[in-house]
């Protein structure tokens, strides 16, 4: 393996040849996250789920060949990294691309170098930064080349392959999931960012765990606040980072968040089963953490009114009520004073009566009407509100339910003729719903009784 691992100059991010000079930036320049970019398998921090002994890209490493792969992740978990670590080991030349700034043209000028390096017996791997910024016809664009072989492809996206990548490329590819990075990751790239900045600085547990928080599993995040923070003391003659000198350096950092991409439905998920699992407390932290994201208090309170319509429907009845009385709230006051009126209907859905009976009942019966015919209205049921349709028998024989015997016309029927009867409503005995299926059971046997007559 070479320890040069991305073109001739060492740590030099390959560029596609333009025939200028490239301006190297000036190493204080350079942020601390790009000085300390591990040049070797084992200076890498986290994903021990994928490099630990006998893991998947650990055996890649092993091996030293790469196979065409996706590698799925938040921000910051070193996804770039891995892309440059693997085409060392495989001793291939390395193309960077990001889909934020490229295009087809791009991806063009990389096959063509690809094949003046296949001339000469090297192998490439291109590596494509945030493919899930592709569109369908520039993924398609890289197919025929990754089919052949002359390029190994590697992806990077924080999004969900399934969603983002086209079925062509993704069957060509492994997809790895990496995670975010937690404590003990972040206490190994302390140890490694004090020695890069040259201090001593004692970083105290309050603010060690603040900055673990603001960073969000976000290495870069972490050692970009890391540099600010500890530079900073270290003007001031400090020998130690404490929480209170932490917050007046720190800015206000925001949670990860896209209001468009997986965390954003992760969430919304997570927030929608902790009320349907009655959780109020993990529903509320799910509902603050989404508010504390960036997420539209509106679309939340539409959210929230679903849940009261397909989780609790009729065992609760107050449950809508509530849900529509907090939005109509949330739209008079506003944030953040309306966001409590939200909160507390989340609390009150999580402890509500769950049933989904209705939600299942109109999801049957719809599909039941798409798949069956247009069976005509029967002759009693249709309205009449002319002699002649009168006179055409409309509504002959309609029994009116409020003269019958407690309010029921035992023995009727309301489905077109000659059409089984099916159930779509079966009420739980939870909540209000015990109650209605006792009626409905009374009901049903009052109909029978009335047709055993006839």
């Amino acid at each position: 393996m070479t320890s040069d691992l991305f073109g001739d100059e060492p740590n030099q991010t390959p560029q596609l040849p333009t025939g200028k000079p490239t301006a190297q930036p000036v190493r204080g320049a350079i942020p601390l996250a790009e000085r300390i970019r591990p040049n070797l398998l084992s200076e890498v921090v986290g994903q021990a789920h994928l490099l630990g002994p006998g893991k998947p890209l650990t055996l890649l490493f092993e091996q030293q060949h790469v196979h065409s792969l996706i590698l799925w992740g938040p921000p910051g978990v070193g996804k770039t990294t891995l892309a440059r670590l693997l085409a060392g080991a495989a001793d291939s030349q390395f193309i960077a691309l990001s889909a934020v700034l490229s295009g087809v043209k791009e991806i063009r000028a990389a096959i063509e170098q690809a094949s003046e390096y296949a001339r000469t017996g090297k192998s490439t791997i291109l590596f494509i930064d945030e493919i899930h910024r592709f569109n369908k016809s520039q993924q398609d664009a890289l197919l025929p080349f990754v089919e052949s072989g002359l390029v190994t492809f590697i992806g990077a996206t924080t999004e969900n392959p399934s969603f983002e990548v086209n079925s062509a490329l993704l069957s060509r590819s492994q997809v790895y999931v990496l995670k975010s990075l937690d404590a003990n990751d972040f206490t190994r790239l302390l140890v490694r960012a004090q020695a890069e900045l040259g201090t001593e600085i004692t970083v105290e547990s309050d603010a060690f765990d603040a900055l673990c928080s603001y960073a969000d599993g976000d290495a870069r995040r972490f050692l970009n606040l890391l540099e600010i923070t500890l530079l900073q003391i270290k003007a001031q003659g400090l020998s130690s980072l404490s929480l209170p000198a932490l917050k007046q350096i720190a800015p206000s950092q925001i949670r990860r968040f896209d209001k468009g991409g997986d965390a954003f439905y992760d969430q919304i998920s997570a927030l929608h089963k902790s009320v349907r699992g009655s959780d109020p407390d993990a529903a509320l932290y799910w509902f603050c953490r989404m508010l504390d994201g960036g997420a539209d208090p509106r679309y939340m309170a539409r959210r929230i009114v679903r849940m009261a319509w397909e989780d609790i429907g009729l065992a609760d009845p107050r449950a809508f009520t509530i849900a529509n009385e907090a939005a109509q709230t949330y739209e008079r006051l506003g944030s953040p004073e309306g966001e409590l009126a939200l909160a507390q209907c989340v609390l009150y859905l999580a402890i509500a009566a769950k049933s989904n009976a209705g939600y299942n009942a109109y999801k049957q019966a719809m599909a039941h009407v798409k798949q069956s015919s247009s069976m005509p209205v029967p002759m009693h049921l249709r309205n009449a509100p002319t002699n002649l349709m009168k006179e055409l028998g409309h509504g002959n024989g309609y029994r009116y339910a409020h003269d019958e015997e407690a309010g029921h016309a035992a023995g009727e029927s309301y489905w077109p003729d000659g059409m089984q009867a099916p159930q779509f409503y079966q009420p739980t005995d939870r909540g209000l719903e015990g109650k209605i299926a006792e009626k409905l059971n009374w009901l049903a046997q009052r109909n029978a009784e009335a047709r055993q007559k006839k």
